[in-house]
């Protein structure tokens, strides 16, 4: 009797945690860039097919990123001037960007940066959106 009790106390636990994953946000990759080691300016291209979002973020791999401005361009043709400024290292990412209005389409992100270190491994930079 006690362990039928336990059983089914674990079991409601379990369900529990699995509709909280379920129910969890889910980040959606919009696009990548490798960036280079000297000091410029990219653009990951997102399109009106993507749909709208509420934030976004940008993730670093293999090698640190200096961030110094970021530029988000909406389909409705409104830009939104995001001030990173602040060194993204290897395996780190941005805080979740809130993006305002209720017309969110992302076109385009624009960003600029410099390498932290001129290494073998090119820095790998990738942007998330969360519908």
């Amino acid at each position: 009797m006690k362990s039928t009790r336990i059983t089914a106390a674990l079991l409601v636990l379990c369900l529990g945690i699995a509709a909280a994953a379920a129910q969890a946000p889910r980040w959606k990759q919009l696009g990548v860039r490798k960036v280079t080691f000297r000091t410029e300016k990219d653009v990951i291209e997102v399109g009106a097919d993507e749909g709208v979002y509420k934030k976004i973020k940008l993730t670093v791999r293999q090698s640190g990123v200096n961030f110094t401005d970021m530029k988000v361009h909406f389909a409705n043709g409104d830009v939104i001037d995001v001030q990173i400024r602040k060194v993204i290292p290897a395996g780190g990412e941005t805080r979740a960007i809130d993006l305002p209005g209720n017309n969110r389409i992302i076109k385009k992100v624009v960003f600029w940066y410099a390498s932290t270190k001129a290494n073998s491994k090119r820095a790998t930079v990738r942007l998330y959106g969360l519908k």
